[in-house]
């Protein structure tokens, strides 16, 4: 359980990027000329494709597990994951030299399955999407006796992802609008209050498929909505039910959420692949989509910043995409 309570303070986010800092990347900001003439932007991409495990999911986890009790880090952890969040968790755990269990839906992305495994944790599949995953993490807890690890709603995790808004900001200080994809809501809950704790101004806009809107719609209803099916197949984005904390923290912190189906997030990951030569997931391609789309919306010349959260694709997605 987190000591920490919302907002995150300032010398929250100073601790885990300090912890952070000593094994992930600073990943860089790209500019992207052409992504800028197009929308009449200043456009940035945080490129976490380029951190370790390839994605923005090493973060929360170097900063969680150095507040686990010693009494924790010997039973073990847990996690449920998509992929990201499982290699993530798989490689800090290495790092603190603690065993680690990872539940993955069993479609799953294979090469993010074998990446787990290759980190030196043990993978447990079930179910078609992380909300059943998750279940039999929580069976595992008490079987096991695990230190169960939530992939998104826990403030030492959010405060580590954060770190990615921190990084923003010392590279592009004067950034107006940053527009990060939306899961579980770790990511944006972290990005939004890190960025916002030290520049209050800065517009943080969400963007999840329309097809699993869980965030907008718990939002709207002003409190947390289960979704009874999605119709996703972008694992980053395939979640029924967000977290209490994450959705405190993006009604809070986040302005705007805004929602396009699969067809054209895949379309947005074809563009960045095919002009910026960078190898995203879908999760990632979102905020790229939405901003190519119109939905992002900001006064011309604003500078603005599109976390491309991952690069974890899974390549059988990519069949029968255009790519002229």
């Amino acid at each position: 359980m987190s000591r920490h309570t919302i907002p995150l303070s300032t010398a929250v986010f100073a601790e885990a990027r300090r912890r952070v800092s000593a094994h992930a990347y600073h990943t860089p900001l790209l500019t992207s000329r052409l992504l800028s003439q197009d929308t009449g932007f200043d456009v940035r991409l945080k490129a976490e494709v380029f951190q370790r495990t390839g994605s923005y999911k090493i973060r929360g986890p170097l900063n969680k597990f150095a507040e686990l009790t010693p009494d924790e880090r010997a039973r073990g952890v847990i996690c449920s994951s998509a992929g990201n969040h499982a290699q993530g968790v798989a490689l800090a755990a290495a790092i603190y030299g603690i065993k680690a269990v990872v539940c993955m839906a069993e479609n799953a992305t294979p090469s993010k399955i074998e990446a787990t495994r290759a980190y030196g944790a043990e993978v447990v599949l079930h179910g078609t999407i992380w909300d059943e995953a998750n279940e039999r993490a929580k069976s595992l807890v008490a079987e096991r006796g695990l230190t169960y690890i939530h992939p998104f709603d826990d403030l030492d995790l959010i405060a580590g992802q954060g770190t990615v808004g921190l990084e923003i900001l010392e590279d592009f200080p004067d950034v107006d609008v940053v527009v990060v994809p939306i899961g579980g809501g770790g990511l944006i809950s972290g990005v939004s209050m890190a960025l916002k704790t030290h520049k209050p101004n800065v517009r943080v806009i969400g963007v999840e498929s329309s097809g699993a809107p869980g965030m907008l719609e718990s939002v709207r209803a002003g409190h947390l909505v289960t979704l009874p099916t999605v119709d996703c197949i972008i694992d980053g984005l395939r979640v029924k039910r967000v977290g209490e904390t994450t959705l405190a923290v993006v009604r809070r912190y986040v302005d705007e959420i805004v929602t396009l189906p699969d067809e054209e997030i895949f379309e947005g990951l074809r563009w960045v692949m095919g002009h910026c030569k960078l190898v995203v997931e879908g999760a990632a391609a979102a905020p790229v989509a939405a901003l190519r789309r119109g939905l992002i919306k900001a006064a011309p010349g604003a500078k603005v910043v599109c976390v491309l959260s991952g690069g974890n694709v899974n390549l059988d997605q990519l069949k029968g995409l255009r790519w002229n």
